[in-house]
């Protein structure tokens, strides 16, 4: 179980981007350590967080927003969605002044859901994004994957022989990585987990869509996008399950979105071959809040059966997307982040592109050894990408890491974690 403070890799990234941006929205799941983060970003600058979150606060802002947002720099404001018109009243202050780190502010909405907010702030707002915990921050690893391969692709194949077992990766998969579901085990933590879902629904969407026609379907649509998890998404499959229309249920996923549950890998390469794939593929934004949604535990996901192998294949996916992610939004980069899949079932479970075209690859495979069928995908748009293609990486539950062929590499998983100090 996690103990103890975490230190958060975007600490720095958020104090860097004080100095630049006028106002920064730190957006996320719900009970991922925005609120913990704006706390110690007052703390540091002598300020108090205004916390409308709290019903008190919240009825003395409503009045006068403009008088709590006229305060020291940076005006910290937790949980803005509560009360939308202290949005028009930080675009009345940055009318009169634009200076780097006016605001900080918080939200479990996704920015671009909530109109209000991209309404007034249009522009003058710079929005990143706090995942749930890395592996390296709940171990308290400064891990650096995705840094050192995109300035050495050999990097992730160097290193110590792992020690990792299949069973540890199906404890930190079912983990996953909220803090407060971190803090507890067994049937404690899948209780949290029930309660986090009811909670995101019942405030979180009904803030969004007070209005929902349907609601009482949300959380059964939602188990049964989380059974596609790691998968090409098929929202008319989910919604006949449900008894929903799919024109219904994709505007319910979009909710589902909008407050973290869920996200979409878009296809990556459409015009690259004739026979690529347009759909995305569907990831529970947190492998533990999947596993619980999917009712499997670590000794369900630990059988050597057909059934619960394909389960932790799908949850290994989504977590390690969760964690490439997560590395991802430490960087100061721009990177198309995608999955590439033909109509011939080839495939790469995630694709990132650099502004300069480079194109890196990772497949992720739940078996510990990797025959060379296992790299199909990667050789195919390895090939079709040629000297843009700068490295692939088959990501595994094995021990040893070495290159398998031409620019494609076979790794452990926690290479992800053990790499950088």
């Amino acid at each position: 179980m996690l103990k103890g403070q975490v230190d958060r890799r975007l600490v720095g990234v958020v104090a860097g981007r004080l100095c630049e941006e006028p106002v920064l929205a730190l957006h996320g799941p719900r009970s991922v350590g925005k609120s913990t983060l704006l706390r110690d970003i007052a703390r540091r600058h002598g300020v108090e967080v205004i916390d409308l979150d709290d019903l008190a606060v919240r009825d003395a802002v409503r009045p006068d927003p403009g008088l709590f947002m006229a305060g020291r720099s940076p005006v910290c404001v937790d949980e803005y969605q509560h009360v939308p018109s202290t949005l028009d009243a930080i675009k009345a202050e940055l009318n009169r002044r634009t200076d780097p780190g006016r605001f900080v502010i918080t939200g479990s909405t996704r920015h671009d859901m909530f109109p209000a907010a991209s309404q007034a702030l249009t522009g003058r707002v710079h929005v990143v994004t706090v995942l749930p915990l890395s592996q390296g921050e709940i171990d308290g690893r400064r891990e650096s994957f995705v840094e050192d391969l995109l300035n050495d692709p050999l990097a992730p194949i160097t290193g110590a022989i792992s020690t990792t077992e299949r069973s540890d990766y199906i404890e930190r998969v079912c983990a996953g990585g909220l803090p407060l579901a971190l803090r507890r085990s067994g049937a404690s933590r899948a209780r949290w987990f029930d309660d986090y879902v009811r909670r995101s629904i019942e405030r979180d969407v009904a803030e969004l869509a007070p209005r929902l026609r349907q609601a009482v379907l949300l959380p059964k649509l939602l188990e049964r996008l989380a059974a596609q998890t790691g998968q090409l998404l098929n929202v008319a499959a989910a919604a006949d399950t449900v008894g929903m229309d799919k024109t219904t249920a994709e505007s319910y996923l979009r909710l589902l979105e909008a407050v973290y549950l869920v996200r979409r890998l878009p296809a990556w390469g459409k015009t690259l071959r004739a026979r690529a794939g347009a759909h995305p593929k569907l990831h529970v934004v947190d492998s533990g809040l999947a596993a619980r949604l999917l009712r499997v535990t670590p000794a369900k996901l630990a059988r050597l059966e057909p059934a619960s192998m394909t389960e932790f294949g799908h949850l290994l996916e989504t977590f390690v997307v969760g964690e490439l992610m997560k590395q991802l939004s430490w960087l100061d980069l721009a990177m198309d982040v995608g999955q590439w899949h033909t109509h011939d079932d080839d495939e790469v479970d995630v694709v990132l592109e650099t502004d300069d075209g480079d194109v890196y690859g990772f497949e992720v495979k739940a078996a510990a050894r990797v025959p060379g069928t296992d790299l199909r995908g990667l050789r195919k748009l390895r090939d079709a990408l040629g000297a843009r293609f700068i490295a692939g990486y088959a990501l595994y539950t094995g021990q040893r890491s070495y290159t398998a062929e031409d620019r494609i590499h076979v790794a452990p998983i926690d290479r992800l974690w053990t790499s950088g100090k």
